[in-house]
């Protein structure tokens, strides 16, 4: 258990570094135009991520335990479908996470 010191030390830590990363790229380029290379990697990174955590999040489907991996697979299908329609990351995100835990709570159980 922390202490209440070791907690508040924690937490102004991730403020800075938090800040630090906010504050870093107006730092650097100011006023300038952004290199080619930092909007290249500002269009491709979110969609790589995104890519990487759903095989992150269905990679214990146990191959074909559909208790297990059918949840998963509907909740992303519906993520896609709501981000389609209504092209809202948070709108997206929180159907695909609510249909998720009510599957595995009252479907799959």
């Amino acid at each position: 258990m922390l202490s209440t010191s070791q907690l508040i030390i924690t937490i102004l830590v991730a403020s800075v570094v938090t800040f630090s990363t906010r504050l870093i790229p107006f730092a650097v380029f100011g006023k300038r135009e952004v290199p080619k290379i930092v909007k290249y990697l500002g269009n491709i990174m979110p969609p790589a991520i995104i890519g990487v955590l759903i095989i992150y999040c269905i990679k214990d489907g146990y191959a074909f335990d559909m208790k297990i991996l059918a949840p998963q697979l509907i909740a992303i299908a519906l993520t896609v479908i709501v981000h389609l329609w209504k092209r809202n990351i948070l709108i997206s995100i929180s159907a695909g996470t609510i249909s998720y835990m009510l599957l595995i709570h009252y479907v799959f159980v």
